[in-house]
C-alpha cells in the first residue's frame, strides 16, 4: 500500500507540473534560411498569447512572476478593404483602438494590398506601451480636395505614445504630385489644383509625424512621394531610425526627407534618402543627434537651418536655434549623390519670398562632418553663420565631394573651424582661432 500510495502521489505530481507548464508550449512557426531562423507567416487573425515577462538577461525584475498579454490585430479583421479604392480609414481607427487597450500589442497590414487612408491620428496619452505598428502593405493617401478640408500640417499622426515602434517592408505613399504641379513661385501662400480641377488647401502635410513622443523605432519602411516633409519628430525623446527609405523626385518642392524639432536623443543610421529638398533637417530644440551611414540623393544634402524664426528661443544641443544653440553634432559616413549643396548650415534661411534678411542669435558649436563623400550640383560646402554670433568648432576630416556640374567654390561666413585632413575640394574660406564673441546658452 506504501509504495502504491507513492506511485500515486508521483503520478499526480507529475500531472500538476505538466498542467503548470503547459501554457508555455506553443507550436513554433518557423523556418530555416540559410544559417539564420525566420519566423514565419503571421496568421491574419487577432489573437491572444501570454508569455513571460522578461528582464534584462531574461529575468524578470519582479518579486513574482507576471505575465503580459500580447496581442494581434489586423485590419481586414476591422472591416479594412485593401483595394486602394474604398476608404479604410475607420477600419484603422478601430483596429488601433482595440490595439491601444493591451500592452505590446502589433496592428498588421497585411502585404499585396493597398489601404486608402485619410487624414488619421493614432493618439495614445491613454493608451498601453510598446505597440507595434506592422506595416508590410502599402497605404496612400487620397487625393480629393475634399479630403484635407482647409489644410492639415500631416496625414498620418502618432502622438504622445511610449515605445511605439514602425517597422517591415511596407510603403506609404502621399501621392503628392497632386499638390507639386503648377506651383507658384510662393507655394506658402498658395492653393493647388488637383487632377480633378479642385483646389487643394494651400497647407501641404507632412506624411508621417511622431508628436509627443518617447521611445520611438521606425525601421524598413519606405515613404514615398510626399506633399511636403516625408517623416517628422516633433517634442519626442529615444528616437532611433534605420533601414529606412524615402523616394521622392529632386524636383518635389519642400520635401524633407527627415525633420527634427523639438526632439533629442536621436539616432538615425543605415537610409537612403531621397527627396527634393533636405535629406535631414535639424531645426529649433534638438539635442543628442547622431546621423550614420545615410545615403543622400537627390537632395539639398544635410542641414541645419531655420532656427529660431520670429525671435524665439530655440535650443539644439548636441545640435539650436531666435536665440539659443545648437552644439555638438555629428554626421558621419554619410554618401550623397548628385545633391545640391552636402554640407550646410544656414542662419538666414527662408523657406518663403517674404522673409526678412535678420541674422539669428542662435549659437552653433561643436559640428563635426566626418567621411562624407559623393556628389553635389551647387556647392559642396556652405556656412553661412550669424552676424551676431558665428559658428565655432566646425570640424571636417575625410571629405570627398566632386561637382557633377560647374565647379563651385565652398561658402563661409562669419565661421570658425579646422580640418582634420586634406578636404575635397578644398576648402580654405574656414577661420581660425576662437571667436571673441560669447556662446548664448539655453
Amino acid at each position: 500500500m506504501l509504495g502504491s500510495n507513492l506511485e500515486n502521489t508521483f503520478l499526480i505530481t507529475i500531472l500538476i507540473v505538466l498542467s503548470l507548464l503547459s501554457p508555455r508550449f506553443e507550436p513554433c512557426h518557423a523556418r530555416l534560411q540559410g544559417k539564420y531562423w525566420r519566423p514565419g507567416k503571421v496568421v491574419p487573425t487577432t489573437s491572444v498569447v501570454l508569455q513571460k515577462e522578461k528582464g534584462f538577461g531574461g529575468f524578470s525584475h519582479g518579486h513574482g512572476r507576471s505575465l503580459l498579454s500580447s496581442a494581434t490585430f489586423n485590419v481586414f479583421d476591422y472591416g479594412a478593404k485593401g483595394d486602394g479604392h474604398s476608404d479604410d480609414t475607420k477600419a484603422f481607427e478601430a483596429a488601433w483602438a482595440a490595439a491601444c487597450k493591451v500592452e505590446a500589442s502589433t496592428i498588421i497590414v497585411p502585404s499585396g494590398s493597398i489601404f486608402l487612408v485619410h487624414p488619421i491620428s493614432f493618439s495614445g496619452p491613454n493608451c498601453a506601451e510598446k505597440i507595434v505598428f506592422q506595416l508590410d502593405g502599402k497605404i496612400i493617401a487620397p487625393t480629393s480636395a475634399g479630403a484635407w478640408g482647409s489644410g492639415l500640417l500631416q496625414w498620418i499622426e502618432f502622438t504622445k505614445l511610449k515605445g511605439i515602434t514602425i517597422k517591415g517592408k511596407g510603403i506609404i505613399d502621399g501621392q503628392g504630385s497632386v499638390w507639386w504641379n503648377d506651383l507658384p513661385d510662393d507655394s506658402l501662400d498658395s492653393e493647388v489644383t488637383s487632377e480633378h480641377s479642385a483646389k487643394m488647401p494651400g497647407t501641404k502635410p507632412t506624411v508621417l509625424r511622431f508628436y509627443g513622443s518617447t521611445g520611438v523605432t521606425v525601421t524598413g519602411i519606405t515613404i514615398q512621394n510626399s506633399p511636403q516633409t516625408h517623416l517628422k519628430f516633433d517634442d519626442c525623446t529615444t528616437v532611433q531610425v534605420s533601414d529606412f527609405t524615402t523616394a521622392s523626385p529632386e524636383d518635389s518642392p519642400n520635401t524633407d526627407g527627415i525633420h527634427l524639432q523639438n526632439s533629442r536623443d536621436v539616432l538615425i543610421y543605415s537610409s537612403h534618402l531621397a527627396c527634393g529638398d533636405d535629406c535631414v533637417s535639424i531645426q529649433t530644440g534638438c539635442s543628442n543627434v547622431y546621423i550614420h551611414n545615410i545615403n543622400c540623393g537627390p537632395g539639398h544634402g544635410i542641414s541645419i537651418g531655420g532656427l529660431g524664426k520670429a525671435n524665439t528661443k530655440a535650443c539644439v544641443s548636441n545640435v539650436t536655434g531666435g536665440s539659443g544653440s545648437v552644439q555638438g553634432v555629428t554626421f558621419s559616413n554619410i554618401q550623397v549623390s548628385g545633391v545640391q549643396i552636402p554640407i550646410m548650415i544656414d542662419q538666414f534661411y527662408c523657406d518663403g519670398s517674404k522673409c526678412r534678411n535678420e541674422s539669428s542669435a542662435v549659437a552653433v558649436s561643436s559640428i563635426n562632418y566626418v567621411n562624407i563623400k559623393g556628389t553635389y550640383t551647387r556647392n559642396p560646402v556652405h556656412f553661412a553663420c550669424s552676424d551676431n554670433l558665428p559658428c565655432t568648432g566646425v570640424s571636417l576630416d575625410t571629405i570627398e565631394l566632386k561637382s557633377v556640374g560647374e565647379d563651385s567654390q565652398p561658402f563661409c561666413w562669419n565661421t570658425y573651424g579646422e580640418l582634420e585632413s586634406e578636404i575635397v575640394p578644398p576648402i580654405n574660406c574656414l577661420q581660425t582661432g576662437k571667436s571673441k564673441k560669447q556662446i548664448v546658452s539655453c
